[in-house]
């Protein structure tokens, strides 16, 4: 696995002790193979790309003076033999420089298409989308973690992401 990839089999609570040491990676784009808690589960995620920050896609979506909105875009395609019904936001969260764990907002990005609220994916069919992450103004971001069954599966992705300056 590369350096900007990890694959955690840690439950999520754990996981932000270990931000602070993947900060400074480049954004992977790597896909990480998952695996839910049902038989014939199995989803290859791929982080696509951060937009950071994200513009509001109308005038009830821009965040209060001191947030931003930082939007991640993901690729997940059904390698298993059950059909993927789920909503991805709930299993996506970003992390800080300081450990600090954000799960995803309900505001809306310019940024493109996000999720809907629930997604339906056959065997061998994927699906692209946006969840919006809701962040303070001067956060860093560190980390984008993912598991499947709206967060509840052992079976975590995380991708450590590079620093703006």
């Amino acid at each position: 696995m590369g350096a900007a990839m990890r694959r955690l089999w840690l439950p999520l609570a754990v996981l932000g002790l270990v931000v602070p040491a993947l900060a400074g990676a480049g954004p992977s784009g790597e896909t990480i193979p998952l695996e839910g808690n049902g038989p014939g589960e199995r989803l290859d995620v791929t982080l696509v790309q951060v937009v950071d920050p994200a513009p509001a896609e109308g005038p009830g979506d821009v965040p209060e003076q001191d947030e931003r909105l930082v939007a991640v875009q993901f690729r997940l395609k059904n390698t298993g033999t059950a059909v993927y019904k789920d909503s991805p936001q709930n299993g996506a969260y970003l992390l800080d420089t300081t450990g600090q764990r954000f799960a995803g907002s309900p505001r809306a990005t310019a940024a493109g298409a996000e999720f809907p609220g629930l997604v339906t994916v056959r065997p061998q069919d994927t699906a692209l989308g946006f969840v919006t992450f809701e962040v303070p103004r001067d956060a860093e971001p560190a980390a984008v973690q993912f598991a499947m069954n709206s967060g509840f599966a052992d079976d975590v992705g995380q991708w450590a992401l590079g620093s703006k300056t």
